[in-house]
């Protein structure tokens, strides 16, 4: 593993960090003789570059990456009200494991490098310039820990003894003081719209949007289902929920290979992953002539997908296989999701392609 501190993108600091940072530099593929001839030390350094490479070599553009990052570009783009009117929000809602906290923070950096090429790393009173906060909810989340969440990411120093009111008037008064734009609030599922202390965390989202200058991104699993957007109450009496009213949800499908377009995406995928990898045996089409199975083994959720290729890397690797076939992937566990789905869907795959091979050899 490389060195460094390690952070978290619920600090300043890390989300600093994190936004700046360079793009990672791609090993250099090495062919089978080139990989035999390097001493132990070289070729132990060359493999952990490799493994550091293939967990990190960046977010693909997939057609469902572009299509949230134009929606939330237009929204947030649009949000020049002036203070006395309160912005529109975005939430980003789907099921796990399609990218979402992903999605939300791609955006979000690119926001805030822009922002600060384009006004510099002060503001013209010289605090230090925050175009975005972020933070994650636990399933303990009250009205107090959220404020106390915003508070630490700036970097607040009263955070530990302030009383829930105190610490939303520090949080107001750091995203004021640091210019900041957009505020991501992350795992909003932990909220609970029947219970109590979710009803507060609900009310107090929608007063930190009434409040701060910022356009809210929030991102969770089963929103929808979760009566959310409703705030909870059913009937007639939903109608009067403001969240739904105020948010624009923005759903995250899986990948599909059921007709044309959606196999063609799915292949896009592969191709796009295929070429980031760094095996002495890899070659074009490796991941893409699996793709059925593939599909079979992460049920469309890119995910699961990008947690196969690193274990399926990394063995192929540690074993000098030096490249990804079925038989070594089948010896890689992934989520249990994916693996309990795997047999019932290969199944289904292949008998609806079946029908069209044996057509396709009786043509001939």
């Amino acid at each position: 593993m490389t060195g460094g501190a390690l952070y978290t993108l619920s600090r300043k600091e890390g989300w600093r960090r994190w936004a700046d940072a360079p793009s990672r530099e791609r090993p250099e593929p090495l062919t089978p003789r080139q990989l035999a001839v390097l001493g132990q030390d070289a070729k132990a350094d060359y493999d952990d570059a490799r493994h550091d490479w293939h967990a990190n070599f960046g977010t693909i553009n997939t057609p469902q990456l572009a299509a949230i990052h134009e929606e939330l570009d237009q929204i947030v783009a649009t949000n020049r009200q002036d203070p006395d009117r309160v912005r529109g929000a975005a939430v980003i809602d789907a099921l796990p494991g399609l990218g979402k906290t992903t999605i939300a923070n791609t955006f979000a950096r690119d926001y805030d490098r822009t922002q600060r090429r384009r006004h510099g790393e002060r503001t013209d009173d010289g605090h230090e310039r925050l175009p975005v906060f972020r933070v994650g909810l636990t399933s303990r989340t009250t009205l107090r820990t959220l404020n106390r969440m915003i508070c630490e990411f700036y970097g607040h120093p009263g955070t530990d003894r302030a009383s829930a009111a105190q610490l939303a008037t520090f949080a107001v008064d750091c995203v004021l003081s640091c210019h900041t734009r957009i505020g991501i609030i992350d795992d909003l599922h932990f909220i609970d719209p029947n219970r109590r202390d979710g009803v507060d965390v609900s009310n107090h989202l929608k007063w930190l949007a009434n409040e701060l200058p910022v356009t809210f991104i929030y991102a969770g699993v089963g929103l929808a289902d979760r009566r959310l957007f409703a705030e909870g109450l059913t009937g007639d009496s939903a109608i009067m929920a403001q969240i739904a009213r105020r948010w624009t949800r923005l759903e995250l499908p899986p990948f599909q290979i059921g007709d044309a377009t959606g196999r063609r995406r799915w292949r896009s995928l592969l191709k796009a992953t295929e070429r980031q990898l760094v095996l002495a045996k890899a070659h074009p089409g490796m991941l893409a002539g699996l793709d059925d199975y593939l599909f079979a083994r992460t049920t469309g959720h890119i995910g699961s997908f990008i947690t196969l290729i690193t274990r399926g890397c990394y063995k192929a690797i540690r074993t000098g296989a030096e490249v990804l076939t079925e038989s070594l992937l089948d010896t890689v566990r992934i989520d249990e999701a994916s693996e309990t789905a795997r047999h019932q869907l290969q199944a289904a795959i292949t008998a609806d392609r079946r029908p069209r091979r044996q057509a396709t050899t009786e043509s001939r």
